[in-house]
């Protein structure tokens, strides 16, 4: 009985001792720590290249179904896997820090995902590489200014690394959507 009670002393005691480390760490009924919160100009960065990047995903995969040029198809499957890989990343670094990342898409990109979806051939190729070379300009903005002007160190990080992958689909954006305006066009240049 003595030993008993020495061991369970033991126990409570290192029960004790530890409840403080345990009480520190963020868990699924306790929010994430102030410093490690993001600030409401770097979770909306955050909300936004999630959502961004879900779209290009899901474009992507249309891409592959309703392109005509194989061309188009390939970019389409490139930017699935590219902005899979990102959603990756930005999901491990928000969920680290106790942020909810939009697992739906915003109305905006559920339009343009749905007008494309109603393309075929050429008509979605032209539409497709118009919208993706709009949507990589305006990434590229929110990416440079993030990577500049964000507070937290690890979202910065992401938004510069993720840029140059950013820079290489607006230029093949550009290149595709150029190629695929016929010659004669009174379409502007991009």
């Amino acid at each position: 009985m003595p030993m008993r009670r020495h061991l369970l002393s033991s126990l409570a005691i290192a029960l004790l001792l530890s409840t403080p480390a345990f009480a520190q760490m963020p868990g699924p009924h306790r929010p994430a720590s102030p410093e490690r919160e993001l600030s409401k100009r770097d979770m909306e960065f955050v909300k936004n290249a999630a959502i961004g990047g879900k779209a290009e995903v899901e474009l992507g995969k249309l891409a592959q179904q309703n392109a005509q040029s194989p061309q188009v198809k390939e970019f389409g499957a490139r930017m699935e896997k590219d902005h899979s890989a990102a959603d990756a990343q930005l999901t491990a670094i928000a969920t680290g820090k106790g942020a909810q990342l939009p697992q739906q898409l915003d109305a905006e990109h559920i339009r343009m995902r749905d007008r494309l979806a109603q393309l075929h051939g050429d008509a979605f190729d032209r539409a497709y590489m118009r919208a993706m070379v709009e949507d990589h300009d305006k990434a590229l903005k929110a990416f440079s200014q993030e990577g500049l002007n964000g507070h937290d160190p690890e979202i910065k990080r992401f938004a510069r690394g993720t840029l140059s992958v950013i820079k290489q689909h607006d230029r093949m954006a550009r290149d595709l959507d150029r190629s695929l305006t016929p010659v004669g066009s009174s379409r502007p240049p991009r």
